[in-house]
C-alpha cells in the first residue's frame, strides 16, 4: 500500500516538474517568436528606410540629368529666340548714328524737303548697318523687328507706331569699326546726305544698348505649321 502511495507521488512529481519544463519552454519559445518579430519589423524598416533614400536618390539624379540633357539646352534655345524676336533688352559693343536736318538754307527754287529727313534717308542708313552685320537696332529708343514700320508722320517719323522728331538717334549692335565703314564708304548713305547738309555723326563704342520692343504682336493669318510642311 505504501509502495503504491510512494508510486503516485512520484508519478505526480514528475509530472509536475514536466508541465514546468513544458510552461518554461512554451515562455522561452514564445520569448523568441517575440524577439524574432521584432527584429523582423527593425530590419524591415531598415531595408525601408534605405529603399527610400535609394528612389529619392535616383530621382534626383533623373532630374539632374533631365535639366541639363533638355533644360539648359531649351533656355539657351529660348534665350536665342527671344534675341532674335527683340522682346529683351541687349548691350554690347556697336555705334551711335545721329541724324538732324540740314540747318543750310534752301536756295530759291529749289525743294526744301531736300534739306529734312525723310523715311527714306534713315531706311538706308538702316539697311547698311544691317548688311554691315548689325544684330540689334533701335531707333529714338524703339527696338527694330521684322513688323516695324519706318514711315513719315507729317513733319515726325514713326516707328512702332511711336512718333518722335529729329535728331534721329540709331544704336546698332555688331562690330563697330565694319559698321562705321559701311555707313562712310564713297559714294555712300552718309556721303549723299551731308551733300544736302543733313548732319550725320557716327560714334564707336564698346558698349551700347538697344532696349526690348514694347509693342504687341497680332497674327490674324499666320498659325504655326505642322512638321513636314505647311498644312
Amino acid at each position: 500500500m505504501l509502495s503504491i502511495k510512494q508510486g503516485q507521488w512520484a508519478i505526480a512529481l514528475v509530472c509536475f516538474i514536466l508541465g514546468i519544463m513544458l510552461a518554461v519552454q512554451f515562455k522561452t519559445t514564445e520569448d523568441m517568436r517575440s524577439a524574432l518579430s521584432v527584429q523582423r519589423v527593425e530590419d524591415l524598416s531598415q531595408r525601408l528606410l534605405q529603399t527610400e533614400k535609394e528612389r529619392d536618390s535616383l530621382n534626383n539624379q533623373v532630374k539632374e540629368l533631365r535639366e541639363q540633357a533638355l533644360g539648359g539646352r531649351t533656355s539657351k534655345e529660348m534665350q536665342l529666340i527671344q534675341m532674335g524676336a527683340g522682346v529683351v533688352d541687349l548691350t554690347g559693343p556697336g555705334v551711335v548714328v545721329t541724324i538732324n536736318d540740314s540747318k543750310r538754307p534752301s536756295k530759291p527754287g529749289e525743294n526744301p524737303n531736300l534739306y529734312v529727313i525723310h523715311d527714306d534717308d534713315i531706311l538706308k542708313v538702316i539697311n547698311e548697318l544691317w548688311a554691315a552685320g548689325a544684330e540689334a537696332m533701335s531707333i529714338n529708343e524703339q527696338r527694330l523687328i521684322a513688323s516695324s514700320e519706318i514711315r513719315c508722320a507729317g513733319p515726325t517719323l514713326s516707328v512702332n507706331n511711336t512718333r518722335s522728331s529729329a535728331p534721329y538717334e540709331i544704336v546698332a549692335i555688331g562690330e563697330p569699326k565694319t559698321l562705321e565703314n559701311a555707313l562712310r564708304m564713297r559714294g555712300g548713305v552718309v556721303e549723299t546726305l551731308q551733300f544736302w547738309g543733313i548732319q550725320v555723326t557716327i560714334k564707336q563704342t564698346e558698349r551700347v544698348a538697344v532696349p526690348a520692343y514694347k509693342g504687341a504682336f497680332r497674327f490674324e493669318y499666320a498659325k504655326p505649321a505642322k512638321e513636314g510642311g505647311a498644312q
